[in-house]
């Protein structure tokens, strides 16, 4: 699962102001650093949400915090980087730290870069995490003051939320970490996903992005006995959840799905309006004999005949997903699979990372690793044939009306939306710049498309 960066304005330093909150005297207080994917920003909503409940207050800078809690990622030796300069920067704007998250799995690493911080914990340790804030800044918690928001602490806007379905992985893909992190899969239970989902909807979310390390996997875990009779565990959640949604205008997106044959009973939930024609799927490459040395089990030929099926089931369907270019020994013949493949997949979102070592990766050892320098040129050409792809498809939506979820009106007025094609943060945007007055964040409103771009649009609202 490849890291993505949170924005900067989902850090403390440069919190949102729905974070700020007056501090009452003698209230003990945290800062929060949140990095890597949204799963660990579930992670630090959890942390967030168990400390506010115990009377903490949350800092949106760091010398207003007693403490500061950095979230760490650990997927790409890159992200590690990321994590200690955040670690160093948190330790000399407050000086008193406590390291979680991914990074956390490899303690004795992080002291040896930054000896002066508090505590280490690893990932989804949250007991481990409080306790090492309690013996940091004691709580003094008063029942009669500090109230806790029924939806818990949210680091996304108010509108949306990520709801996370399970923790771990059992795949063993050679370029990836994450189960020595995290574990093998362990998915939660239905009625707790379902109860947190009403929750959220009740606090006024208005849309809901499933996520995980392996969604389409959610339940197989469970014994036989408990899993539902006919369907996949996945399907009837997304059912739920699309019935919920039915009643309150709720977008309900999935993310990470592996393309496992059961994927298909997805596709008519999407067809029939009870969650968003959307999905987020790491295909990582196209040549079988690249999938074969990432130890992926799947097949090019395969994914594309599902991806004919999933369009004729529902020709709405947008499909976004990421690629690895540059894996150990491929060739040009490999790559250029990968290309033509992308003419025939016709994607309509998608993400491309270049290949790197990863301390503990199989990947790491296998022979023929690719030259810096022709890992950038494929890139550049995959680049290049997604942007053009992306820009086809969009310059097909102009004249298109379509429901669109406002996320920001800036100062002059002109707002910024997504359509149900677009995840917040990793696909493009709707800008609406002209008759935007009476407009509100999270508000969802029809318009039809007048311009498109490469990777956005432009709409006008309609009556």
């Amino acid at each position: 699962m490849p890291r993505m960066t949170n924005p900067p304005d989902l850090r403390p330093d440069l919190s949102r102001a729905h974070l700020t909150e007056a501090r009452r005297p003698g209230q003990p207080t945290i800062g929060m650093v949140s990095l890597g994917c949204p799963k660990a920003l579930v992670d630090s909503e959890r942390i967030l949400t168990r400390l506010r409940a115990e009377g903490y207050g949350i800092s949106p800078d760091y010398t207003g915090a007693d403490a500061v809690i950095v979230n760490t990622c650990g997927f790409l030796d890159s992200a590690k980087a990321e994590s200690l300069d955040a670690i160093g920067e948190a330790l000399r704007e407050n000086g008193r730290v406590i390291v979680t998250g991914c990074m956390g799995a490899d303690p004795d690493h992080i002291r040896d870069h930054h000896p002066r911080i508090l505590a280490v914990t690893g990932p989804h340790q949250y007991e481990q995490v409080l306790d090492a804030v309690h013996a940091a800044v004691p709580p003094a918690p008063d029942p009669f003051i500090d109230l806790m928001p029924a939806a818990g602490v949210k680091l996304t806007p108010r509108h949306y939320s990520y709801l996370k379905i399970s923790e771990g992985c059992n795949h063993h893909c050679k370029f990836c970490i994450i189960p020595a992190m995290r574990g093998r899969l362990a998915s939660r239970p239905h009625r707790a996903v379902l109860r947190e989902a009403e929750k959220l909807v009740e606090s006024g979310v208005k849309e809901l992005l499933v996520i995980s390390q392996d969604t389409s996997a959610y339940g197989v875990d469970w014994p036989r006995a408990d899993r539902p009779a006919g369907e996949q565990p996945i399907t009837a959640l997304a059912r739920d959840l699309g019935a919920l949604g039915a009643g309150h205008d709720l977008w309900v997106r999935l993310h990470y799905v592996y393309p496992y044959p059961h994927v298909r009973e997805l596709i008519p939930l999407m067809a029939d309006g009870l969650v968003l024609p959307y999905l987020d799927i790491p295909f990582q490459h196209a040549h079988p004999d690249t999938l074969k040395r990432m130890a992926r089990p799947a097949h090019a030929e395969r994914t594309l005949d599902r991806i004919a099926e999933w369009r004729g089931i529902c020709p709405d369907i947008t499909l976004r997903s990421t690629f690895i270019v540059g894996y150990p020994g491929e060739t040009e013949a490999e790559f250029q699979t990968l290309l033509d493949w992308m003419d025939e997949a016709q994607l309509d979102r998608v993400g491309c990372f270049q290949y790197e070592n990863v301390a503990g990766a199989a990947s790491n050892d296998l022979p023929d690793h690719v030259p810096e320098d022709v890992k950038q040129d494929r890139w550049d050409r995959f680049m290049e044939k997604a942007q053009s792809i992306s820009e086809a498809k969009l310059a097909a939506k102009v004249g298109q009306r379509m429901d669109v979820i406002v996320d920001d009106i800036d100062e002059d007025g002109i707002a910024t939306a997504r359509t149900k094609a677009d995840a917040p943060e990793i696909d493009g945007n709707l800008f609406i710049d002209e008759a935007t007055q009476g407009l509100a964040v999270g508000q969802i409103v029809k318009v039809e498309v007048d311009e498109a771009g490469e990777y956005d649009l432009w709409g006008r609202l309609l009556d």
